[in-house]
């Protein structure tokens, strides 16, 4: 698994704040269609898409690539679930794409 930090220019910082992002939504319940408290959806004016459980950035799609977070891409049943939903895969998929090269892991969270 090849790792390294990614910096993408157009992502909110604490320079930029929260200037170029169009929308944030909570993902919703499948089963009551209420919102699920602390899973976003974010996207940037750019068409980056974000996902992020509590304060951590899990994944990103960005110009046709998908960035995993090392650590945290992983974390919890939660945090898989909602990841599976917002990349439309299982997690035996994503693992696969993993070791074919096809996402990246990086350090999203530094």
């Amino acid at each position: 698994m090849q790792t390294f930090n990614l910096i993408l220019e157009n992502m909110p910082s604490k320079d930029k704040k929260l200037s170029n992002i169009v929308k944030v939504e909570n993902f919703k319940s499948s089963k009551s269609g209420l919102p699920i408290a602390n899973q976003f959806r974010i996207t940037l004016q750019n068409g980056i898409e974000v996902f992020q459980s509590y304060n951590s950035i899990i994944c990103v799609k960005a110009n046709n690539e998908i960035y995993l977070d090392y650590d945290r891409w992983n974390y919890s049943r939660t945090t898989s679930r909602y990841r599976n939903i917002f990349l439309n895969e299982t997690t035996v998929e994503t693992v696969k794409k993993i070791g074919l090269g096809q996402y990246a892991c990086v350090h999203l969270n530094k």
